[in-house]
C-alpha cells in the first residue's frame, strides 16, 4: 500500500545542531499519527520540513504521489497539506466569518477580490465550515474576542477552508484546561472521521496521544527512537527511560 505521506531520510542542521537526522515516516490514508518526544527532539522542525517552512539538507518528502521536497509553503498547501495551531494564526481584528473566508478565497486564488463578488460566492461554504466546528453562532464576533478554545476551533476552521487531505496539528491542546482539551480533541476526531482526513500531530499530553493516535513515532535528539501502536510505545523500555519516565500513563 502506498502511503499518503512518505518521508525518507529527512535531515536538517542549524549550524552545529542536528535538529532532524535521518527520519523515515509513512502515514497512511485515514490514519491518526502522533509524533512525540522531549523538548528539542525535532518534532516542530520535522513539521517545518514537511510543510515547506524549512528546506531539508537531505532526504525526501512525497505526498499523494507528488515530490514536495523543498517545496514552498504555497505549493504544499495546494497539494493538500494544511497545518494548524503553532503556525496558523488568526486575524484578531476581523470577524470569525472573515477569517475563514480568507482561507476559502486563498484556496481559490481570489484574495485580491476579497471585498468583491468572490466573498458572496463562497459564503455558503464558509457557513458550512463554521457549522462543522461549532462556530456558526459566533460568525460575526471579532476573532480576537474568542476564548482560547474557540480560537483553536477557528484555526482548525481556517485549515479546513483549504480543503486538505492531510491535517498537521502542532500541539493542538497547548495551554488548554482539561475540559477544553477534551472538547478540542473530540472536535478534531469528529471532523477527521466525517471528512476522511488523515491527521499527523505532535502533542505533549500523553492522555491525548494514547487516546487519539493509531500509531506513534517517538523522537529523541532529532532521530526516531521508537514507533508503534500506543500500547507498544508505552511499553517500550527505552521510551520510558528517555521520555515517559517510570510513572505509569493511563
Amino acid at each position: 500500500m502506498t502511503a499518503l505521506l512518505e518521508v525518507r531520510g529527512l535531515s536538517k542542521r542549524f549550524g552545529g545542531l542536528q535538529a532532524v537526522g535521518g527520519v523515515d515516516l509513512d502515514v497512511q490514508v485515514g490514519e491518526r499519527r502522533a509524533v512525540i518526544g522531549p523538548n528539542g527532539a525535532g518534532k516542530t522542525t520535522l513539521f517545518n520540513l514537511i510543510t515547506g517552512h524549512h528546506r531539508p539538507d537531505a532526504g525526501t518528502v512525497r505526498f499523494d504521489r507528488q515530490d514536495l521536497t523543498g517545496s514552498s509553503t504555497h505549493r504544499v498547501a495546494k497539494a493538500g497539506i494544511a497545518r494548524a495551531f503553532q503556525i496558523t494564526s488568526i486575524f484578531g481584528g476581523l470577524s470569525v466569518f472573515r477569517n475563514v473566508e480568507l482561507g476559502v478565497l486563498a484556496r481559490h486564488g481570489e484574495t485580491r477580490r476579497f471585498w468583491g463578488a468572490a466573498e458572496r460566492r463562497h459564503a455558503q461554504q464558509v457557513e458550512a465550515i463554521l457549522n462543522d466546528v461549532g462556530l456558526h453562532p459566533l460568525a460575526g464576533e471579532r476573532a480576537g474576542n474568542l476564548s482560547h478554545g474557540d480560537q483553536r476551533a477557528l484555526e482548525l476552521a481556517i485549515s479546513l477552508a483549504m480543503a486538505p487531505k492531510l491535517l498537521l496539528l502542532d500541539e493542538p491542546t497547548a495551554g488548554m484546561a482539561p475540559a477544553e482539551t477534551v472538547q478540542t480533541m473530540r472536535l478534531i476526531v469528529r471532523i477527521a472521521d466525517e471528512q476522511g482526513l488523515t491527521v499527523l500531530f505532535c502533542e505533549h499530553d500523553m492522555e491525548v496521544v494514547f487516546g487519539t493516535a493509531d500509531r506513534v513515532l517517538v523522537m529523541h535528539q532529532g532521530r526516531p527512537l521508537a514507533e508503534g501502536t500506543p500500547d507498544e510505545v508505552r511499553a517500550d523500555p527505552e521510551v520510558r527511560r528517555v521520555y515517559l519516565g517510570d510513572e505509569e500513563v493511563a
